[in-house]
This record gives structure tokens, sequence and C-alpha cells, in this order.
């Protein structure tokens, strides 16, 4: 004959497991979306810096190195550089 006066608890302590082991599987899966959100926006603003640097290193080029290149005389490489136009903000003391 069996006694059985403390499998209640017995299941209401693998119940309770049962209900962590489901909230830290639900956890894994929300961090590792995080994760990978914030790995995207890392790339994103590695590749806004490079822009934003090229774009900084074009600007201050000499004008004639520029308006060479523009009209089909590479460099050295054989490379045209992207030439876009850069935004002057006023400082902060012209500002109102």
């Amino acid at each position: 004959m069996r006694f059985h006066l403390f499998d209640r608890h017995l299941e209401a302590h693998v119940r309770r497991s049962l209900e962590y082991l489901k909230e830290a599987n639900l956890a894994q899966v929300e961090h590792q979306a995080a994760a990978e959100h914030h790995s995207a926006l890392a790339r994103m603003y590695a590749t806004r810096i490079a822009r934003i640097e090229a774009e900084m290193n074009n600007a201050v080029l000499p004008r004639s190195l520029v308006t060479r290149q523009r009209h089909g005389q590479a460099g050295d490489d054989g490379e045209f550089p992207k030439v876009e136009s850069v935004v002057a903000y006023p400082s902060r003391a012209t500002r109102p």
C-alpha cells in the first residue's frame, strides 16, 4: 500500500517548475530578438559613420581635386569619390 500524503506537494512543485521553465524560455526569445535588433542598429550606425566621414573628407578636399575627379580624371586608384553636400549648422552663439 502506497502512502499519498506528499503527492500534492510534489505536483505543485512540478507545476511551479514548469511555469519557471516557460518564463525562462520566453525571456530567452525576447532577449534574442532584442540582441538581433541591437546588432542591426550597430550595423546601421557603422554604415552611417562611414558615410558621414566620407562626406566630411570630400568637403575638405581641395576644389581643384574635386573638379578634376568630376570631369573624368580619377585619382591613383581609378575610383571616383562620391561627392555630396554637407549641411553646415549654425553655431550656438548665432542661434536665437
